[in-house]
């Protein structure tokens, strides 16, 4: 197939960043030019250069859930991002959205100038980029069946989200005498988590189980946990940042965790049994849809933000001990691997001559 421009629009998160990363080294080694369209604000504008793509950037602030002053000068940017975006967009033969509002313009701008537009939805209900821009899309990716209805007949695919091979590579776990618990609130942390987990040690204990906790804390309040967590006499490591993920899950029989779509996909291509607790705050709710779809189909146990305690999570971890395999087998249902391959080949469907 001969060389063809694709631009990748999404940006702000790494969320909206990493999977773009992967279809655009995808299509990187099937000969293609790539570029990227972000803002010097968003994990884009550290993470696209360092993978050697150019990044074209804009300013544009999000429209979702803020506040009456940043919604007048996001609307106030948007036809200057717009105009800025179609340059970009110009000689494109395709463009793909990740969703965010750094993908906004330059998808107005494909659309207005009718290059193809394909979409990666991973949530189970689609952002609000990609919710307004729905009808006009050449191809909508999703991870969730349910997510379709978003979108017009015929033009969906359930390809779930890139996610790293070594995930994937991640072999079913036979639980020994002590069941090793993984917690991470994310790069950042999580009050919460951080708090329900150590409000559980002493219950642990006096329940006399057998436990050995792995818990990614985040930077704040590091080194208050770790140093509570020294005397309390259970097994384990506090740390502020896991630097091999895959190799904690891989150790890992039970995840407690955030629920968005980078994290339940990574569940999912492990077939790791989880405990998920969305984030209350996150746009459009998506990350409890998400937990909620994982539970619909027997992978994991939805706990609400204000409902997470360290009481809360014991009791729950007592209740799905016995469930852990079946969980794990049912998460793996999830799994789709070849998701960047798969996306690659669509762009190149829908691409301009």
């Amino acid at each position: 197939m001969k060389e063809r421009n694709f631009l990748m629009a999404g940006g702000g998160t790494g969320g909206h960043v990493i999977p773009g990363l992967a279809v655009a080294k995808e299509l990187r080694t099937r000969g293609h030019h790539v570029s990227f369209v972000g803002t010097e604000l968003g994990m884009e504008a550290k993470l696209v250069p360092a993978a050697g793509f150019d990044l074209q950037k804009i300013r544009i602030g999000g429209l979702n859930r803020v506040g009456v002053r940043q919604t007048i000068v996001t609307l106030g940017r948007l036809p200057i991002a717009t105009v800025s975006s179609d340059r970009c967009v110009r000689g494109a033969a395709a463009v793909f959205s990740m969703g965010g509002y750094v993908a906004g313009p330059p998808v107005l701008a494909a659309i207005l100038r009718r290059v193809p537009v394909v979409v990666m939805e991973p949530n189970a209900v689609p952002g609000f980029t990609n919710r307004s821009i729905s009808r006009l899309v050449a191809r909508a990716l999703v991870s969730f069946p349910e997510t379709a209805v978003f979108f017009p007949r015929g033009r969906t695919e359930v390809t779930g989200l890139p996610v790293r091979e070594e995930f994937f590579r991640i072999q079913p776990k036979v639980r020994g005498a002590l069941l090793h618990l993984l917690i991470t609130g994310g790069s950042q942390g999580s009050r919460t988590l951080n708090h329900a987990l150590r409000q559980s040690w002493p219950l642990f204990l006096q329940a006399g189980f057998p436990i050995r906790i792995t818990h990614q804390t985040g930077v704040d309040g590091f080194g208050e946990i770790r140093d509570a967590f020294a005397s309390s006499g259970i097994e384990g490591e506090v740390v502020p940042f896991l630097s091999d993920m895959p190799a904690a899950f891989a150790a890992a029989d039970l995840v407690v965790c955030r629920s968005g779509a980078g994290a339940v996909s990574e569940l999912a291509a492990a077939g790791k049994p989880s405990i998920l607790v969305p984030f209350p705050y996150a746009a459009d709710n998506h990350q409890t849809r998400n937990a909620q779809a994982m539970e619909r189909g027997g992978a994991s146990r939805l706990v609400r933000d204000a409902e997470m305690t360290g009481e809360k999570l014991f009791e729950t971890v007592i209740r799905i001990i016995a469930d852990l395999a079946a969980m794990g087998e049912a998460a793996r249902q999830f799994a789709k691997p070849g998701a960047a391959r798969r996306a690659a080949d669509v762009l190149e469907e829908v691409a301009r001559p």
